[in-house]
């Protein structure tokens, strides 16, 4: 396929672990189906699954977006970087879901406490290494690409890092319900909470801008004010979202019961 070859031939390392990444999602799907372990009520596998499955999408779309720069040393220690430390989270956080332990907020001992903040300082450092990325992309010549395309790829990286940090409030707050502990009953899959606020809507939200923006730039706006517009809006949308969580209130309330499943 055209486009697998050209993910390819843009940044292999992290093509390959595009691919490793997708596996791991098929995996613990499967596991959520048939293993009995649980966590908060539901399948200790559904975490795993969300991790694989955004850091599969994460994965490829900066394989894309790397492929437009200049190939220097500082490109290559991006991409190992990178795949060091989400093979870190993606590796512990699966163990702990063997176990039927949390992974994210334990500090139930020193070992665990220790964990959870280093996969908080490992996924700090890439956060700000995407940030060099993004920098890259407003100091490099790249006359080839459509302003508005050019434009979606630099405010997208700017929107994930801000919601990537975001993910330190829930840290510190070692919850992310607010108005209730977690486990209260959300979504299937997403598990987002119908009862109170969830911070992780926002972070979500946010941080997938990094493939709403580019896209809407190259597909749907031909000038750069367009985007840039958009982005203002989804900033709103996502900071909006964080707020309403923030006061406890839930995105989308209970509906029926067939459409919720136990909150992670």
């Amino acid at each position: 396929m055209e486009l697998l070859q050209e993910l390819s031939s843009r940044n292999y390392p992290l093509y390959v672990f595009g691919w490793i990444s997708l596996i791991g999602t098929i995996a613990c799907m499967f596991m959520s189906f048939y293993s009995p372990t649980e966590v908060n009520g539901i399948s200790a596998w559904i975490k795993p699954t969300k991790f694989f499955l955004s850091t599969f999408i994460f994965t490829w779309s900066m394989t894309w977006y790397l492929g437009y720069l200049k190939q220097t040393p500082a490109i290559s220690i991006y991409t190992w970087l990178t795949i060091a430390v989400l093979a870190f989270e993606l590796i512990y956080i699966t163990l702990k879901a063997a176990q039927g332990h949390l992974s994210h907020f334990n500090i139930s001992s020193s070992f665990n406490g220790f964990m959870f903040s280093m996969m908080g300082l490992a996924i700090s450092l890439m956060t700000l290494a995407t940030l060099y990325i993004g920098i890259l992309f407003f100091i490099e010549p790249l006359p080839d690409l459509p302003t508005s395309y050019l434009w979606g790829i630099r405010l997208g990286i700017i929107l994930f890092i801000i919601f990537a940090f975001e993910g330190g409030l829930m840290g510190a707050r070692l919850a992310h319900t607010v108005g209730a502990p977690d486990g209260s009953p959300g979504l299937k899959f997403l598990n987002w909470s119908v009862t109170h606020g969830d911070l992780r809507i926002a972070h979500f939200i946010g941080m997938h801008a990094l493939q709403v923006l580019p896209l809407l730039g190259f597909y749907v706006f031909s000038s750069s004010r367009g985007i840039i517009i958009i982005s203002m809006l989804y900033l709103l949308l996502a900071t909006g979202v964080l707020v309403q969580a923030l006061m406890g209130k839930p995105l989308l309330k209970r509906v029926t019961k067939s459409e919720l499943a136990t909150h992670h």
